[in-house]
């Protein structure tokens, strides 16, 4: 494996972008709103359904994983859908939810 300082900046960098991803994927309730959100996108409504949580809960972990540019937002009239935004996350969710929550 070439371990030129090229290769290690590299390598530092993605561990740092890696270490940010999961800390946002911390909270047990984002990791069911991405869960939720690989199926296609959801109105706030069917997430809160989902979650059994508040609308000002939902909204708030909505808006963190928006920060960290996880999931967007596109308003359909007086409603607004969120979806996945970042490509990258769904193998991990897809291979969290395989190990941790088989035959659900």
């Amino acid at each position: 494996m070439d371990m030129s300082p090229e290769r290690m900046r590299a390598m530092d960098a993605a561990a740092l972008e890696a270490a940010d991803v999961l800390k946002a994927l911390s909270n047990p309730q984002r990791l069911r709103l991405l869960c939720s959100l690989l199926a296609g996108p959801r109105s706030v409504g069917e997430l809160e359904q989902a979650l059994g949580a508040s609308q000002s809960y939902v909204s708030g972990q909505l808006a963190r994983l928006r920060s960290e540019g996880m999931v967007r937002a596109e308003r359909d009239g007086r409603t607004i859908h969120y979806s996945l935004a970042d490509t990258r996350v769904v193998p991990i969710i897809e291979s969290l939810y395989e190990v941790f929550c088989p035959g659900t």
